[in-house]
């Protein structure tokens, strides 16, 4: 398809607002459908925006991606900014990578070495920008970290609250005509191609039981995305993937705390006003169950007082839950729908979608536009389900 009139974006997560956004600031008439609902991944996740240190290394596509995702926030921050929202949750900050226990020690050699090797042939991070340091020099840094065996510091990483900047890439849209419905889409509306062949167009949505005439839809659903899959008769395997995280008080100024990573699948993340995040368990086969478990409150809080035992008398004051929208095989679904004009997918972005979804929602409303898209979306597209 090539400048439609008119597009519907059904999902207001980060994926689908970056998507409507992109699309109202290049003059498209765009509604943005956005059920709010309980358990959306954007409004739970902490959000490291860190691709470099990745333990990621089975798909060089996602990489580059990655690398192309983390470049693209300073700009699209500067669009907020020019259009006057200033409120968007997104900051550069340092991440420590630590090995606290001597059985992650191995995993910290293999990350070192992964990032000189990134560094060295992609440019990615910067030589200067990381570097090991000791633990007294890392417990400078996060004061609650627990006695460790290693540590590296990665400087110019980023951190976004995606409730936040997803928000902003709302409001920013709205200033260029972007129109935001809390409505639940139900059904696409399609209408066969002329000239007798199977293929079909998207002719609308169905809105609570309304049918809405639009020339293209974008499916950014999140976990959620599932939904149209008969109604657009492609394939759109996404589950959920249940994630639970701690927000903690602490009596410290950690606006400048980093991003803290160790090596069993949990991080901690800093806010300024004495705030810490602590996430995220990662559950499949729980279905669309976005509550709290003993089981993985239990497990978070044991990662807490392992990494940072100084935490031990953090307040909880939060704790958030989110379904990630996995795919079968772990990679972002970008791209048209197949045999289905004017439909197109942006979803299945899983753990990643913090750091992917601001970049992936705009490549895929250029498509959407007819226009090329920056980055190569090959290895992301639909087709390969079927």
């Amino acid at each position: 398809m090539s400048d439609p009139d008119s597009v519907a974006v059904v999902g207001g997560g980060i994926v689908g607002s970056a998507a409507a956004h992109r699309l109202a600031r290049e003059g498209v008439d765009t509604v943005l459908f956005d059920r709010r609902d309980d358990g959306r991944a954007t409004d739970a996740g902490a959000g490291i925006v860190a691709p470099a240190t990745s333990s990621r290394t089975d798909s060089a596509a996602w990489f580059a991606l990655a690398r192309e995702a983390a470049a693209h926030y300073p700009d699209l921050v500067a669009d907020l900014e020019a259009d006057g929202v200033t409120d968007h949750g997104y900051d550069s900050c340092d991440l420590l990578s630590v090995a606290v226990d001597p059985d992650e020690v191995e995993a910290f050699e293999a990350a070192k070495r992964r990032t000189q090797r990134r560094s060295e042939t992609d440019g990615t991070p910067s030589p200067d920008t990381f570097e090991e340091i000791s633990v007294e020099r890392a417990r400078e840094l996060f004061p609650p970290l627990s006695d460790a065996e290693r540590a590296m510091v990665y400087r110019d990483q980023g951190r976004v609250d995606g409730r936040t900047f997803a928000s902003a890439l709302r409001s920013a849209g709205e200033r260029h005509g972007l129109s935001v419905e809390h409505a639940d889409v139900t059904d696409i509306a399609l209408e066969s191609r002329p000239g007798g062949t199977d293929d079909t167009t998207v002719a609308g949505v169905v809105v609570e039981g309304e049918r809405r005439a639009f020339d293209a839809v974008v499916i950014a659903g999140g976990a959620w995305s599932g939904t149209f899959a008969d109604a657009l008769g492609v394939a759109i395997p996404v589950e959920p993937q249940r994630g639970q995280i701690v927000h903690l008080a602490v009596d410290a100024d950690t606006a400048d705390w980093p991003i803290v990573s160790p090596f069993r699948h949990k991080y901690m993340v800093s806010w300024p006003g004495g705030r810490v995040a602590v996430g995220a368990t990662r559950e499949d086969d729980t279905g669309f169950a976005p509550r709290a478990t003993v089981a993985g409150l239990h497990d978070v809080y044991g990662e807490a007082l392992r990494v940072a035992d100084g935490l031990a008398d953090a307040e909880p004051v939060e704790t958030r839950v989110g379904l990630r929208p996995v795919s079968r095989d772990g990679l972002p679904v970008l791209g048209a729908a197949p045999d289905v004009e004017g439909a197109y997918l942006a979803t299945g972005h899983g753990p990643t979608g913090l750091t992917l979804g601001p970049y992936s929602g705009a490549l895929v409303a250029d498509l959407v536009r007819g226009v090329d898209p920056e980055a190569d979306l090959s290895a992301f597209d639909p087709e390969r389900f079927r």
